[in-house]
């Protein structure tokens, strides 16, 4: 049992790592004992991390990276095996919305720009699938590894106002269960590929969407959310902890192809 959620010494790439999401997962992994590279844009937002994480024994790196690109993805990914020997596991968080393809009073779906449309669809799913493509094939050739893609509960449920991010969040979940099965049927029953859905936590980019400015009130969609969540509550970054250590972990050893929602109850609940 003492090695059944293990991740002790694991080298753990995570694309967005500097992000909110991806720097909680970061931190909580560092903490365990994995090796961690973290792959982003904002070069200063990764290398704040990695100072942070090293008031800690442990090994972790930042690496300048953009996920639409694969000479940029390819060149972390050498930089992390000249490093560490080996990557063991692929996070993809890198992900987002974008203002100009959220619909609302001023910005009808009929006048969404076809560029913000792209970005979205780009960033989330091209997002994932490109590292998914450079790292996969590290670990193809390794016969063995993990690759964890974030999904979203609007995969599940397309939520109002954000058309881009509900279908591009779709498509990654449609993804990992294609990639699950291709990897494991053509190079190896030893490579996992799954996916979480996270529910509804307040990130820069959805903050004042979901809560008021000014007041730190709720917002009418902000309660929405929170009426139709049974626990009552946003997530916490470190709600995902768990679920994503059984997933790298020896515990999930026979579990690959599935996207296991994190989400407060809200999948579950008809709003009756």
């Amino acid at each position: 049992m003492n090695n059944l959620f293990d991740v002790n010494d694991q080298v753990i790439v995570i694309t967005g790592g500097a992000g909110v999401l991806g720097s909680d997962l970061a931190r909580a992994l560092y903490g365990l004992g994995a090796k961690i590279a973290i792959l982003d844009l904002n070069e200063i937002a990764g290398d704040e991390l990695v100072v942070e994480l090293h008031k800690k024994p442990g090994q972790a790196i930042s690496l300048k990276t953009n996920i639409l690109e694969e000479d940029s993805i390819a060149a972390a990914a050498d930089e992390v095996v000249n490093r560490f020997g080996r990557i063991d596991c692929l996070i993809n968080a890198g992900g987002g919305n974008h203002p100009k393809a959220t619909t609302g009073p001023d910005l009808s779906f009929f006048d969404v720009p076809k560029e913000a449309f792209q970005f979205v669809s780009d960033l989330n799913l091209l997002g994932t699938v490109l590292p998914s493509q450079v790292i996969g094939k590290i670990i193809a050739k390794q016969e063995s590894g993990i690759i964890l893609n974030i999904s979203s509960m609007n995969a599940f449920r397309p939520l109002t106002r954000i058309p881009a991010y509900s279908a591009a969040k779709a498509a990654v979940s449609n993804f990992t269960q294609w990639l699950a099965v291709h990897l494991a049927q053509e190079y190896s029953p030893k490579i996992r590929v799954n996916a979480i859905a996270p529910g509804f936590f307040l990130t820069n980019q959805n903050r004042f969407l979901l809560t008021d400015e000014k007041t730190g009130e709720l917002t009418t969609r902000g309660k929405q959310i929170i009426d139709h969540t049974p626990q009552g509550r946003f997530g916490d970054p470190e709600d995902l902890i768990g679920t994503v250590v059984w997933l790298l972990s020896p515990a999930s050893i026979f579990i690959t192809g599935v996207v296991v929602p994190v989400d407060g109850g809200f999948s579950a609940f008809s709003g009756v």
